[in-house]
């Protein structure tokens, strides 16, 4: 019989412990000194703070990119895809297209370390906000290199503006 009172007694105190957990943090979306998001950050005209290290969307350098497929290849998701073509009266290739399908993506970072040239690295990019899942793909050939490479955020705009592109804005290192 005491065993069942101090099983009573510990569930009707379980229950009233987390009853109290929800009612505070219920609570305490009524401070009046509470901010959204968007008041703290101004987000998305001022971007949102990260870390030294955050694996943030690729910036990719195309004019010093040797097309090697190294980082593909490393990719354990098959989200990166590359096309080249070989120059004509030279030797290596011309990289044509270097797209990165972001709703494969993982962030894992293991496409930047085996690059020879350190063409590809993660950037400080927070969100890359789309409304349909080919916006999701992200052709670097067609973004202005300005602003495809750079430690600064890729920008939303520039991408959308990107897909509406028909020829790669810059040839890669074998252009003339």
């Amino acid at each position: 019989m005491k065993d069942w009172f101090r099983d009573v007694f510990t569930a009707i105190f379980t229950v009233a412990h987390g009853l109290y957990v929800t009612l505070r943090c219920w609570l305490r979306t009524y401070d009046p000194d509470r901010k959204a998001f968007t008041q703290h950050f101004e987000y998305p005209e001022l971007p949102v703070p990260v870390a030294d290290r955050y694996r943030g969307f690729h910036r990719f350098d195309l004019t010093t990119c040797i097309a090697c497929d190294q980082c593909a290849k490393a990719c354990p998701v098959d989200c990166i895809y590359i096309d080249k073509e070989r120059v004509e009266g030279g030797k290596g290739f011309k990289v044509t297209g270097y797209a990165i399908d972001y709703s494969k993506c993982m962030f894992c970072a293991l496409c930047v370390e085996p690059c020879p040239v350190d063409c590809i690295f993660m950037g400080a990019t927070h969100d890359l906000s789309c409304y349909s899942r080919d916006g999701c793909i992200v052709d670097f050939s067609r973004i202005p290199v300005d602003i495809a490479w750079g430690r600064t955020t890729l920008n939303p705009t520039a991408v959308a503006d990107s897909k509406v592109i028909v020829e790669p804005v810059h040839g890669g290192p074998n252009s003339n």
